[in-house]
């Protein structure tokens, strides 16, 4: 199975108005930015948004929570976008907080075919209304369920035309569990090189999650908060 594509475009064809899709990244760092702009430029609407974060006012997410591209928001957190903030309040989006564990489990279930999974995290408070809950040990857990999707986006630092990819430090932190968590994984690498050229002991996703995959034309890496020490 041939799994290149050549662009964001072409590897976003078949996501339509009210899909559900995971979409990688931890905050802005290792979001999939060119599939995000494609998935604008295409204008589909109703989106449900399985994500760590809402991106920011104009950069990742922020930009179809600003042209009112989703329906419903999945995520731990949320704290740097006004305009996610402002939908939210005014009743216009929908949001399922998850605590941030939990949620990277529940993505790392689906890829794994687990459906369910007992975690403390959440007992005693709004997380665990209508759960089921059990004792292990003498500790208190409740059940979450596997977190499923249409569509998995992903971004990865190198990546073959098999569909191996590679990520760097903290870009891991979501792409990773989410790789397979969607009916169809997509991945947009910065470097895409030859089946074979990749050291098969760095490899941290197999192809065999991928469907699709195309090298990303720009990447901007926005920071959200930049900190810098002061001179002395």
């Amino acid at each position: 199975m041939y799994k290149v594509v050549k662009n964001a475009e072409e590897a976003i064809h078949d996501i339509t108005d009210n899909s559900t899709i995971h979409l990688g990244g931890f905050g802005l760092c290792g979001i999939p930015e060119n599939c995000i702009a494609a998935l604008a430029k295409k204008g589909v609407k109703g989106l449900t948004c399985i994500s760590n974060n809402a991106g920011v006012e104009g950069f990742g997410i922020g930009i179809l929570l600003h042209q009112r591209q989703v329906k419903k928001m999945i995520s731990s957190y949320v704290g740097e976008n006004a305009e996610f903030e402002r939908q939210l309040l005014s009743g216009e989006l929908e949001v399922d907080l998850i605590p941030q564990g939990t949620l990277a489990e529940r993505c790392r279930a689906a890829a794994a075919g687990i459906p369910a999974f007992f975690t403390p995290a959440g007992y005693g408070t709004e997380v665990a209304e209508g759960k089921e809950v059990r004792e292990f040990d003498g500790k208190m857990y409740i059940m979450e369920h596997w977190l499923k999707a249409d569509f998995s986006i992903i971004k990865a630092w190198k990546g073959d035309t098999d569909g191996n990819l590679i990520y760097r430090k903290t870009t891991r932190n979501f792409n990773l569990p989410m790789a397979g968590a969607g009916r169809i994984t997509i991945a947009e690498v910065e470097e895409l090189v030859p089946a074979g050229q990749l050291d098969p002991d760095q490899i941290h996703t197999p192809g065999i999650f991928i469907k699709r995959i195309f090298e990303g034309e720009k990447f901007e890496k926005r920071i959200e908060q930049r900190t810098v020490s002061k001179k002395a």
